[in-house]
């Protein structure tokens, strides 16, 4: 007993020299997030307990091997506990899904007012025609038939459309498919896309301007790409490639960033190294950005698209450049 004893409080001793001696690291790659840092020492802030509050936060981040002992909860959630979800991430078919429930209709609500502003204001009195689609998350295609909870979609696509009556309502649940999204990733893969570019098209009355997948050649940007679900969930999967679309003539497409003034072309793959690789499409979040699109000018094409996007939106844009 005393040798068992001895042990316990030498690996004890181990572990909390590494906590106090390891240099702390500012940001984790794996979960994407800032990492807390040792907290300041002041009196005010060990009487309120702010200190130890901040010193527990601190601990539990820069804790040595965090990253394997992530990796061995979610392990042995999974596979010894079986439970069916960690930290409201589930698997179902190599593929990490999040649990997004219940359905918020005040932020909907918040959503299409915000967006019936714009219109009002800018385009009720424009000659332009207005489309709204909702992008659904892999989980619509992926909980259904695995038990777990999920938002009411139905719903959600009922008020979106009913609240934004001024416009035409493209559905894409159709045309996509679990497959089409990354497996460590909440995003959906350009070169899957196709078939959702096309549904937009046809509803916009472009669908002849834009290119066929025959036309389009696949680039693979990264091997190796592990989304944000990867590190979150800290189940050891493998990579996949990233992978983007190009065709005749997009290389000559420039995109206007009016944050940084800069111009770019449509793909920024030095966005490869940063935090978040999927920034390679249109360089990530910016709040204004134009695109131009040259050989459809020369073609007499002259058509303005304007997009409320995200990242998701992103990845579409360069299969709409055509038209």
């Amino acid at each position: 007993m005393k040798k068992k004893l001895t042990v316990l409080a030498a690996v004890f001793f181990a572990v909390t020299l590494a906590c106090w001696f390891h240099s702390p690291s500012e940001f984790s790659q794996s979960e994407r997030r800032q990492l807390a840092q040792f907290p300041e020492v002041t009196v005010e802030a060990v009487l309120s307990g702010q200190f130890a509050s901040e010193f527990e936060s601190y601990s539990l981040d820069q804790f040595p091997l965090r990253d394997q002992f992530r990796s061995l909860k979610a392990v042995t959630e999974y596979g010894v506990l079986q439970k069916k979800d960690n930290n409201n991430l589930y698997l179902k078919d190599g593929s990490i899904s999040k649990i997004l429930y219940p359905l918020s209709e005040t932020s909907i609500g918040n959503a299409t007012d915000r967006l019936r502003a714009v219109y009002e204001k800018y385009l009720s009195d424009s000659e332009g025609r207005i489309f709204v689609s909702v992008i659904p998350d892999k989980g619509y295609y992926l909980a259904s038939d695995g038990g777990w909870p999920a938002l009411d979609y139905d719903r959600l696509f009922e008020l979106v459309a009913s609240e934004m009556d001024y416009a035409a309502y493209v559905d894409l649940t159709g045309v996509l498919e679990a497959s089409d999204y990354y497996k460590t990733d909440s995003h959906w893969r350009q070169e899957a896309l196709a078939d959702a570019a096309a549904a937009l098209g046809d509803a916009m009355g472009i669908a002849g301007d834009l290119k066929k997948p025959e036309e389009m050649e696949v680039v693979t940007a990264a091997e190796d790409f592990r989304g944000v679900y990867y590190g979150q969930a800290a189940l050891p999967l493998p990579g996949e490639p990233l992978r983007y679309v190009t065709w005749d003539g997009l290389e000559d497409c420039t995109a206007y960033n009016f944050e940084t003034g800069e111009t770019t072309g449509v793909y920024q793959l030095e966005k490869l190294e940063d935090r978040d690789p999927y920034d390679i499409f249109l360089g990530g979040a910016c709040a204004l950005m134009t695109v131009e699109n040259p050989s459809a000018q020369a073609a007499g094409i002259d058509l303005e698209l304007i997009l409320f996007r995200d990242s998701f939106v992103s990845s579409m844009a360069p299969l709409l450049l055509p038209s």
